[in-house]
């Protein structure tokens, strides 16, 4: 359905249309030209193509409704491509590893820089105690396997295996806010993997990403349009890029697992509004969730109130991937925290339930595409994402947040006034250090609804002209 330009500069357009004045110039949207776009020779109406209104396209108008639906096919052809991404100048000794697969698309301006000389897999010494996925010939944890089995709501622990958590996580922060101090324009995120890897070995740990699944380091980076599970590599980090450290230790038998999109060390001093406003947004997601924790709060609430906040952002939340239960296990089958409203999440929080919440917020759509490394998630529309993660224990009283910054508070809530059934500030959340004295999980496959694979280099199908009725008046 076109859309009906209404606005008075509009009907200025309009009528200069009857007359010989010059045609108005393309920055004006809506300046009406004085033929149909279509090239068929008649007048143009006011009515424009709404998908061309929202790419910024000018001059756009037609004769009629039925011009436009006959020549839909070839104008979204001309008109609606994606703009070609300028070429990266790779550094040299690197190259692009998916080049020549033709069923690989970039979605946004983001390349994979491998190195031409490949870079082994970091070792880790004999006595430091290892998850069972670590020396798996696939990377499987056949404990998470059994789990699935066995385990329908999530593990309560024990005094002695909370504190076993707590020391874990106390690991996981210091190694993230180290590598995170070293991000700055052209460091490698394989430079920063070799950081975290030390600094993990430092703390007899093992970085638990290494091998789980077949991933090849020991974190995950997660740069601009990537969601999550970003492999480093051989890219310096640009002036105005934003990067996701998800850093996992595994100590003690038990497993550590936060992460933070940067924002106290942005990449250079170009970050965008845009951007830094997807990483306030998920901060702030993740906050609120935090608030609402407390024994008896349902697992499945927590999405609704994410939705909200990132909705009141102008932002969405991804529903691929999601919080999970953590203990021994990496991945534990319980608790689940799905990040939207509607989910279907079972159970209710109990004390001794440690889990993560880790919402992904994403400027445009929150759908996502996998790279051919088959971990690397992108946004699909090529758009920034952003996320935070904390790993948290339900008390008697309230939430311990494990993973949390030294002298860390929840902070005030913003916007909507938090829900009624959050814990008040300062009577239920505590820090790690306070408490001393889906649908897919994140890092495995979420459940969909089975669809129809396809095909390799398969071209999309064309897109249909927009339906009567679906388009909103002009600006």
């Amino acid at each position: 359905m076109l859309d009906p330009v209404t606005t008075s500069s509009a009907s200025a357009g309009a009528s200069s249309s009857t007359s010989t004045a010059a045609a108005p110039p393309p920055s004006d949207l809506n300046a009406v030209p004085d033929k149909c776009a279509n090239g068929c020779g008649k007048k143009a109406s006011t009515l424009a193509c709404p998908k061309c209104k929202e790419l910024g396209v000018p001059g756009q108008f037609f004769c009629s409704q039925l011009c436009f639906a006959k020549n839909y096919v070839l104008h979204n052809k001309k008109k609606h491509a994606p703009k070609p991404q300028p070429a990266y100048n790779f550094p040299p000794g690197t190259h692009d590893p998916f080049k020549g697969i033709k069923s690989h698309k970039y979605t946004g301006s983001l390349r994979a820089v491998y190195p031409d000389e490949r870079v082994p897999k970091r070792e880790v010494p004999p006595h430091i105690v290892r998850p069972d996925h670590a020396n798996d010939q696939n990377g499987v944890s056949f404990s998470e396997r059994r789990a699935l089995i066995n385990e329908r709501s999530g593990r309560v622990l024990n005094a002695e295996q909370i504190e076993g958590m707590r020391k874990v996580c106390q690991y996981s922060r210091e190694v993230l806010d180290i590598a995170a101090a070293a991000i700055r324009p052209g460091i490698t995120t394989l430079e920063i993997d070799a950081i975290v890897h030390e600094e993990c070995l430092k703390r007899d740990s093992y970085p638990s990403p290494l091998n789980y699944g077949l991933f090849p380091r020991s974190v995950c980076t997660s740069i601009n349009e990537v969601i999550c599970h970003g492999i480093p590599d051989a890219r310096p980090l640009e002036d105005g890029d934003i990067i996701n450290l998800d850093v996992s230790l595994y100590h003690g038998g038990f497993h550590g697992d936060i992460n933070a999109t940067c924002t106290s060390h942005p990449v250079g001093s170009s970050v965008s509004k845009e951007r830094l406003d997807v990483i306030a947004c998920s901060r702030e997601c993740l906050d609120e969730a935090i608030r609402m924790c407390k024994p008896g709060v349902a697992y499945q609430s927590l999405g609704a109130r994410i939705e909200e906040v990132a909705t009141r952002y102008g932002f969405s939340s991804n529903k691929t991937y999601s919080g999970h239960g953590i203990n021994e296990l990496f991945h534990a089958p319980a608790p689940n925290v799905f990040h939207y409203a509607g989910n279907r999440a079972s159970g209710v929080m109990k004390p001794g339930q440690t889990f993560t919440i880790e919402p992904m917020i994403c400027v445009g759509q929150q759908k996502d595409v996998h790279w051919p490394d088959k971990w690397t998630a992108v946004t699909i529309d090529g758009k920034p994402s952003a996320q935070f993660e904390e790993t948290l224990l339900i008390t008697e009283t309230g939430v311990e947040v494990l993973t949390a910054a030294p002298g860390w508070t929840l902070p005030e809530p913003k916007g909507a006034a938090a829900p009624a059934s959050a814990p008040a500030q300062g009577q239920g959340v505590q820090t790690g250090a306070e408490g001393k004295a889906g649908e897919k999980r994140e890092g495995e496959a979420a459940p969909k609804k089975k669809k129809k694979a396809k095909k390799a280099g398969a071209a999309p199908a064309a897109e249909p002209a927009p339906a009567a009725g679906s388009a909103a008046p002009a600006e």
